[in-house]
Protein backbone atom coordinates (compact mmCIF):
# COMPACT_ATOMS: atom_id res chain seq x y z
CA UNK A 1 0.00 0.00 0.00
CA UNK A 2 3.22 2.12 0.68
CA UNK A 3 4.64 1.95 -2.73
CA UNK A 4 0.73 2.83 -4.31
CA UNK A 5 0.86 5.67 -2.37
CA UNK A 6 4.20 7.17 -3.39
CA UNK A 7 3.31 6.65 -6.81
CA UNK A 8 -0.01 8.28 -6.82
CA UNK A 9 1.34 11.47 -5.00
CA UNK A 10 4.21 11.29 -8.02
CA UNK A 11 1.93 11.56 -10.41
CA UNK A 12 0.31 14.76 -8.49
CA UNK A 13 3.56 15.87 -8.29
CA UNK A 14 4.31 15.81 -11.71
CA UNK A 15 0.89 17.51 -13.01
CA UNK A 16 2.23 20.30 -10.93
CA UNK A 17 5.48 20.41 -12.77
CA UNK A 18 3.88 20.32 -16.23
CA UNK A 19 1.34 22.63 -15.70
CA UNK A 20 4.50 24.96 -14.78
CA UNK A 21 6.84 24.35 -17.46
CA UNK A 22 3.77 24.45 -20.08
CA UNK A 23 3.31 28.29 -18.59
CA UNK A 24 6.64 28.79 -18.37
CA UNK A 25 6.84 28.46 -22.06
CA UNK A 26 4.32 30.26 -22.69
CA UNK A 27 5.26 33.12 -20.63
CA UNK A 28 9.25 32.79 -22.07
CA UNK A 29 8.24 33.20 -25.55
CA UNK A 30 5.76 35.55 -26.48
CA UNK A 31 5.64 35.97 -30.74
CA UNK A 32 6.18 39.65 -29.55
CA UNK A 33 6.75 41.00 -26.17
CA UNK A 34 5.09 44.46 -26.67
CA UNK A 35 1.90 43.08 -27.50
CA UNK A 36 1.81 40.20 -24.83
CA UNK A 37 -1.14 40.47 -21.91
CA UNK A 38 -0.36 41.72 -18.98
CA UNK A 39 -1.00 38.65 -16.48
CA UNK A 40 1.78 37.35 -19.09
CA UNK A 41 4.10 39.64 -18.55
CA UNK A 42 6.13 39.81 -15.14
CA UNK A 43 5.64 42.81 -12.72
CA UNK A 44 7.98 45.89 -13.94
CA UNK A 45 9.07 46.12 -10.07
CA UNK A 46 7.06 45.81 -6.83
CA UNK A 47 4.06 44.09 -7.66
CA UNK A 48 2.59 40.85 -9.06
CA UNK A 49 1.42 39.20 -11.83
CA UNK A 50 0.59 35.29 -12.76
CA UNK A 51 3.56 35.25 -14.35
CA UNK A 52 5.86 35.65 -11.15
CA UNK A 53 4.27 32.36 -9.88
CA UNK A 54 5.87 30.07 -12.54
CA UNK A 55 9.66 30.20 -11.60
CA UNK A 56 9.13 30.18 -7.55
CA UNK A 57 6.25 27.06 -8.55
CA UNK A 58 8.98 24.91 -10.15
CA UNK A 59 11.40 25.58 -6.90
CA UNK A 60 8.59 24.30 -5.05
CA UNK A 61 8.27 21.26 -6.81
CA UNK A 62 11.86 20.46 -6.83
CA UNK A 63 11.73 20.88 -2.65
CA UNK A 64 8.29 18.41 -3.47
CA UNK A 65 10.51 15.95 -5.48
CA UNK A 66 13.26 16.11 -2.62
CA UNK A 67 11.16 14.95 0.00
CA UNK A 68 10.87 11.33 -1.98
CA UNK A 69 14.20 11.06 -3.10
CA UNK A 70 15.82 11.77 0.40
CA UNK A 71 13.91 9.00 2.10
CA UNK A 72 16.49 6.20 -0.10
CA UNK A 73 19.71 8.40 1.48
CA UNK A 74 19.25 6.72 4.64
CA UNK A 75 20.35 3.69 3.47
CA UNK A 76 23.30 4.80 0.87
CA UNK A 77 26.80 6.05 2.56
CA UNK A 78 27.52 9.76 3.17
CA UNK A 79 30.01 9.77 0.20
CA UNK A 80 27.73 8.39 -2.11
CA UNK A 81 24.56 10.58 -1.01
CA UNK A 82 27.38 14.01 -1.42
CA UNK A 83 28.23 12.36 -4.76
CA UNK A 84 24.59 12.61 -6.41
CA UNK A 85 23.76 15.57 -4.91
CA UNK A 86 27.38 17.18 -5.98
CA UNK A 87 26.77 16.10 -9.43
CA UNK A 88 23.09 16.67 -10.17
CA UNK A 89 24.05 20.28 -8.50
CA UNK A 90 26.93 20.73 -10.99
CA UNK A 91 24.81 19.20 -14.33
CA UNK A 92 22.29 21.77 -13.75
CA UNK A 93 24.14 24.93 -13.08
CA UNK A 94 26.20 23.84 -15.90
CA UNK A 95 23.50 23.33 -18.47
CA UNK A 96 22.34 26.89 -17.39
CA UNK A 97 25.43 28.33 -18.01
CA UNK A 98 25.55 26.57 -21.41
CA UNK A 99 22.07 27.28 -22.45
CA UNK A 100 22.84 31.37 -22.35
CA UNK A 101 26.38 30.46 -23.80
CA UNK A 102 24.86 28.27 -26.68
CA UNK A 103 25.01 28.55 -30.24
CA UNK A 104 28.76 30.04 -28.78
CA UNK A 105 28.43 33.02 -31.26
CA UNK A 106 26.62 35.46 -32.52
CA UNK A 107 25.71 38.14 -35.68
CA UNK A 108 27.63 41.29 -36.50
CA UNK A 109 26.00 44.03 -37.67
CA UNK A 110 26.53 42.64 -41.35
CA UNK A 111 25.07 39.29 -40.08
CA UNK A 112 28.48 37.78 -40.45
CA UNK A 113 29.05 34.97 -37.63
CA UNK A 114 31.42 35.95 -34.84
CA UNK A 115 32.38 33.55 -31.89
CA UNK A 116 30.77 34.70 -28.66
CA UNK A 117 33.54 35.50 -26.28
CA UNK A 118 32.92 33.48 -22.65
CA UNK A 119 34.25 36.90 -21.31
CA UNK A 120 30.41 38.09 -22.11
CA UNK A 121 28.75 35.28 -20.86
CA UNK A 122 25.69 35.05 -18.22
CA UNK A 123 27.27 33.03 -14.91
CA UNK A 124 23.76 33.52 -13.30
CA UNK A 125 20.80 32.26 -14.09
CA UNK A 126 17.44 30.96 -13.99
CA UNK A 127 18.41 26.67 -14.12
CA UNK A 128 21.90 28.16 -12.16
CA UNK A 129 19.14 29.13 -9.01
CA UNK A 130 17.86 25.74 -9.44
CA UNK A 131 21.07 24.06 -8.81
CA UNK A 132 21.87 26.18 -5.97
CA UNK A 133 18.79 25.94 -4.47
CA UNK A 134 18.50 22.56 -4.81
CA UNK A 135 22.37 21.56 -3.88
CA UNK A 136 21.89 23.60 -0.76
CA UNK A 137 18.54 22.60 0.83
CA UNK A 138 19.56 18.81 -0.39
CA UNK A 139 22.53 19.31 1.65
CA UNK A 140 20.96 21.33 4.67
CA UNK A 141 18.17 18.28 5.18
CA UNK A 142 21.28 15.51 4.56
CA UNK A 143 22.62 17.04 7.53
CA UNK A 144 20.40 18.58 9.39
CA UNK A 145 17.10 17.49 9.36
CA UNK A 146 13.67 19.12 8.40
CA UNK A 147 13.24 21.14 11.46
CA UNK A 148 16.90 22.74 11.38
CA UNK A 149 16.13 23.44 7.82
CA UNK A 150 13.14 24.88 8.00
CA UNK A 151 14.47 27.35 11.00
CA UNK A 152 17.45 27.90 8.82
CA UNK A 153 15.02 28.93 5.89
CA UNK A 154 12.89 31.57 7.85
CA UNK A 155 16.62 32.97 9.24
CA UNK A 156 17.53 32.92 5.46
CA UNK A 157 14.86 35.52 4.58
CA UNK A 158 14.98 37.89 7.41
CA UNK A 159 18.85 37.56 7.00
CA UNK A 160 18.17 38.40 3.31
CA UNK A 161 15.81 41.76 4.31
CA UNK A 162 18.30 42.97 6.50
CA UNK A 163 21.12 42.62 4.03
CA UNK A 164 19.48 44.76 1.94
CA UNK A 165 18.58 47.56 4.50
CA UNK A 166 22.34 48.10 6.21
CA UNK A 167 24.36 47.02 2.71
CA UNK A 168 22.19 48.79 -0.23
CA UNK A 169 22.55 52.17 -0.64
CA UNK A 170 20.58 54.66 1.66
CA UNK A 171 17.30 55.70 0.58
CA UNK A 172 17.71 53.14 -2.10
CA UNK A 173 17.71 49.65 -0.68
CA UNK A 174 14.74 48.17 -2.37
CA UNK A 175 15.47 49.77 -6.51
CA UNK A 176 16.95 48.41 -8.97
CA UNK A 177 20.63 49.94 -8.75
CA UNK A 178 20.53 50.54 -5.37
CA UNK A 179 19.90 47.08 -3.74
CA UNK A 180 23.32 45.26 -2.34
CA UNK A 181 22.61 42.19 -4.30
CA UNK A 182 23.28 43.85 -7.48
CA UNK A 183 26.16 45.48 -5.70
CA UNK A 184 27.59 41.83 -4.39
CA UNK A 185 26.93 40.84 -8.75
CA UNK A 186 29.12 43.85 -9.94
CA UNK A 187 32.03 42.90 -7.37
CA UNK A 188 31.72 39.16 -7.88
CA UNK A 189 31.33 38.60 -11.58
CA UNK A 190 31.29 42.72 -13.56
CA UNK A 191 28.73 44.33 -15.67
CA UNK A 192 30.05 41.99 -18.51
CA UNK A 193 28.41 38.26 -16.83
CA UNK A 194 24.83 39.94 -15.50
CA UNK A 195 21.56 39.72 -17.25
CA UNK A 196 20.93 43.04 -19.59
CA UNK A 197 17.11 42.64 -20.10
CA UNK A 198 16.38 45.51 -18.18
CA UNK A 199 18.66 47.90 -20.36
CA UNK A 200 21.61 47.89 -17.65
CA UNK A 201 23.41 45.33 -15.61
CA UNK A 202 21.20 43.89 -13.08
CA UNK A 203 20.58 40.00 -12.76
CA UNK A 204 17.23 38.66 -11.02
CA UNK A 205 18.68 35.87 -10.11
CA UNK A 206 22.29 36.77 -8.79
CA UNK A 207 23.89 35.53 -5.81
CA UNK A 208 22.27 37.33 -2.98
CA UNK A 209 18.59 36.65 -3.78
CA UNK A 210 19.70 33.11 -3.51
CA UNK A 211 18.86 33.40 0.39
CA UNK A 212 15.40 33.77 0.16
CA UNK A 213 14.74 31.55 -2.88
CA UNK A 214 16.36 29.12 -0.48
CA UNK A 215 12.48 28.99 1.44
CA UNK A 216 10.67 28.29 -1.92
CA UNK A 217 12.30 24.98 -2.40
CA UNK A 218 12.34 24.37 1.71
CA UNK A 219 8.41 24.85 1.39
CA UNK A 220 8.22 22.29 -0.93
CA UNK A 221 9.96 19.95 0.75
CA UNK A 222 7.95 20.15 3.69
CA UNK A 223 4.59 19.49 1.91
CA UNK A 224 5.80 16.73 0.26
CA UNK A 225 7.29 15.09 3.47
CA UNK A 226 3.83 15.91 5.22
CA UNK A 227 1.85 14.04 2.74
CA UNK A 228 3.97 10.92 2.39
CA UNK A 229 3.50 10.91 6.36
CA UNK A 230 -0.49 11.83 6.94
CA UNK A 231 -1.81 10.39 2.85
CA UNK A 232 -4.39 11.68 1.16
CA UNK A 233 -6.90 12.58 3.39
CA UNK A 234 -8.94 15.95 3.59
CA UNK A 235 -7.57 16.66 6.89
CA UNK A 236 -3.94 16.72 5.37
CA UNK A 237 -5.28 18.57 2.74
CA UNK A 238 -6.98 21.24 4.42
CA UNK A 239 -4.36 21.95 6.58
CA UNK A 240 -2.17 22.53 3.91
CA UNK A 241 -4.55 24.36 2.43
CA UNK A 242 -4.89 26.93 5.69
CA UNK A 243 -1.05 27.02 5.83
CA UNK A 244 -1.46 28.55 2.77
CA UNK A 245 -3.64 31.23 3.52
CA UNK A 246 -1.59 31.54 6.29
CA UNK A 247 1.48 32.55 4.28
CA UNK A 248 -0.71 35.08 2.16
CA UNK A 249 -1.60 36.55 5.07
CA UNK A 250 1.95 37.14 6.54
CA UNK A 251 2.96 38.41 3.15
CA UNK A 252 0.61 40.40 2.91
CA UNK A 253 1.40 41.92 5.75
CA UNK A 254 5.29 42.11 5.08
CA UNK A 255 4.57 43.74 1.83
CA UNK A 256 3.58 46.70 3.89
CA UNK A 257 7.60 46.97 5.03
CA UNK A 258 9.28 44.57 2.36
CA UNK A 259 7.48 44.71 -0.83
CA UNK A 260 6.55 41.84 -2.91
CA UNK A 261 9.09 41.61 -6.22
CA UNK A 262 9.91 39.18 -8.01
CA UNK A 263 12.79 40.70 -9.64
CA UNK A 264 14.51 41.39 -6.34
CA UNK A 265 12.96 38.05 -4.83
CA UNK A 266 11.75 39.39 -1.38
CA UNK A 267 11.23 37.82 1.43
CA UNK A 268 7.82 38.76 1.22
CA UNK A 269 7.49 37.21 -2.66
CA UNK A 270 9.29 33.94 -1.39
CA UNK A 271 6.55 33.25 1.48
CA UNK A 272 3.80 34.87 -0.69
CA UNK A 273 4.53 32.02 -3.84
CA UNK A 274 5.11 29.28 -1.30
CA UNK A 275 1.55 30.34 0.43
CA UNK A 276 -0.31 30.04 -3.33
CA UNK A 277 2.06 26.65 -4.41
CA UNK A 278 0.69 24.80 -1.12
CA UNK A 279 -2.60 25.84 -2.41
CA UNK A 280 -2.52 25.07 -5.80
CA UNK A 281 -0.92 21.78 -4.96
CA UNK A 282 -3.67 20.60 -2.39
CA UNK A 283 -5.78 21.38 -5.12
CA UNK A 284 -4.27 19.16 -7.49
CA UNK A 285 -4.26 16.66 -5.42
CA UNK A 286 -7.80 16.68 -4.04
CA UNK A 287 -9.39 16.80 -7.53
CA UNK A 288 -6.99 13.99 -9.00
CA UNK A 289 -7.11 11.93 -5.37
CA UNK A 290 -10.18 12.36 -3.83
CA UNK A 291 -12.49 12.95 -6.90
CA UNK A 292 -10.71 10.99 -9.00
CA UNK A 293 -10.75 13.28 -12.19
CA UNK A 294 -8.26 11.86 -14.67
CA UNK A 295 -9.28 13.44 -17.69
CA UNK A 296 -6.46 16.04 -19.45
CA UNK A 297 -4.18 15.47 -16.55
CA UNK A 298 -1.71 12.84 -18.88
CA UNK A 299 -1.25 16.22 -21.03
CA UNK A 300 0.90 17.59 -17.96
CA UNK A 301 2.01 14.49 -16.49
CA UNK A 302 4.14 14.21 -19.84
CA UNK A 303 5.74 17.67 -19.60
CA UNK A 304 6.64 16.96 -15.53
CA UNK A 305 8.18 13.29 -16.53
CA UNK A 306 11.01 15.55 -18.48
CA UNK A 307 10.70 19.45 -17.23
CA UNK A 308 14.03 20.17 -17.08
CA UNK A 309 14.47 18.80 -20.67
CA UNK A 310 11.70 20.70 -22.18
CA UNK A 311 12.37 23.99 -20.62
CA UNK A 312 16.12 23.66 -22.16
CA UNK A 313 14.63 22.67 -25.48
CA UNK A 314 12.34 25.47 -25.49
CA UNK A 315 14.88 27.76 -24.63
CA UNK A 316 17.65 26.57 -27.02
CA UNK A 317 14.68 26.19 -29.61
CA UNK A 318 13.80 29.83 -29.41
CA UNK A 319 17.44 31.01 -29.72
CA UNK A 320 18.02 28.96 -32.47
CA UNK A 321 15.02 31.08 -33.98
CA UNK A 322 16.82 34.21 -33.22
CA UNK A 323 20.14 33.28 -35.02
CA UNK A 324 18.48 31.67 -38.51
CA UNK A 325 17.28 34.64 -40.64
CA UNK A 326 14.83 35.33 -43.90
CA UNK A 327 16.28 37.98 -45.35
CA UNK A 328 17.23 40.22 -42.83
CA UNK A 329 14.80 39.07 -40.42
CA UNK A 330 15.09 36.97 -37.22
CA UNK A 331 13.02 33.89 -37.98
CA UNK A 332 11.54 34.05 -34.67
CA UNK A 333 10.17 37.60 -35.71
CA UNK A 334 9.41 36.25 -39.58
CA UNK A 335 7.30 33.75 -38.29
CA UNK A 336 5.05 36.08 -36.10
CA UNK A 337 4.70 38.54 -38.46
CA UNK A 338 3.78 36.40 -41.73
CA UNK A 339 2.08 33.50 -39.60
CA UNK A 340 0.40 34.65 -36.23
CA UNK A 341 -0.30 37.96 -36.27
CA UNK A 342 -3.38 37.35 -39.01
CA UNK A 343 -5.18 37.20 -35.03
CA UNK A 344 -4.04 40.52 -34.20
CA UNK A 345 -1.08 41.57 -32.19
CA UNK A 346 -2.16 40.38 -28.82
CA UNK A 347 -3.40 37.29 -29.81
CA UNK A 348 -1.08 36.62 -31.94
CA UNK A 349 1.49 36.40 -30.11
CA UNK A 350 0.07 34.59 -27.59
CA UNK A 351 -0.58 31.77 -30.24
CA UNK A 352 2.84 31.75 -31.28
CA UNK A 353 3.76 31.06 -27.36
CA UNK A 354 1.00 28.40 -27.17
CA UNK A 355 2.26 26.97 -30.71
CA UNK A 356 5.70 26.23 -29.49
CA UNK A 357 4.88 25.41 -26.49
CA UNK A 358 3.09 22.35 -28.32
CA UNK A 359 5.82 21.83 -30.56
CA UNK A 360 8.14 21.25 -26.74
CA UNK A 361 5.29 19.21 -25.73
CA UNK A 362 5.29 16.79 -28.74
CA UNK A 363 8.85 16.28 -28.19
CA UNK A 364 8.17 15.63 -24.87
CA UNK A 365 5.22 12.88 -25.67
CA UNK A 366 7.70 11.30 -28.06
CA UNK A 367 9.78 10.74 -25.16
CA UNK A 368 7.62 9.27 -22.92
CA UNK A 369 6.26 7.05 -25.35
CA UNK A 370 9.74 5.52 -25.45
CA UNK A 371 10.00 5.33 -21.64
CA UNK A 372 13.16 7.82 -21.97
CA UNK A 373 12.76 10.25 -18.87
CA UNK A 374 16.35 12.42 -18.70
CA UNK A 375 17.40 13.18 -15.65
CA UNK A 376 20.25 15.86 -14.97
Amino acid sequence: MKSNIVQERFTALDIFRGMTIVFMIIVNTPGNEATTFWPLLHAHWNGFTPTDLVFPSFLFAVGNALSFVSKKWATLPQRDVLWKIGKRTVLIFLAGYLMYWFPFFKLDGQLHLIAYPISQTRIMGVLQRIALCYGIVALLIYFFGQKKTVLLGVVSLFAYWMILLFFGTPGAEFTFTGNAGMHLDMWAFGANHLYHGEGFPFDPEGILSTLPALFNVIGGFVVGNYLQQKGKSYEALTKILLAGVALLFLAYCWNDFFPVNKKLWSSSYSVLTVGLDCIILSGIVYLTDIVGIKKGTNFFIITGKNPLFIYLLSEIGANVMWKIHIGAEPLYSWLFGNVFSFAGAYAGSLLFAVWWMLVCWFAGYLLDRKKIYIRL
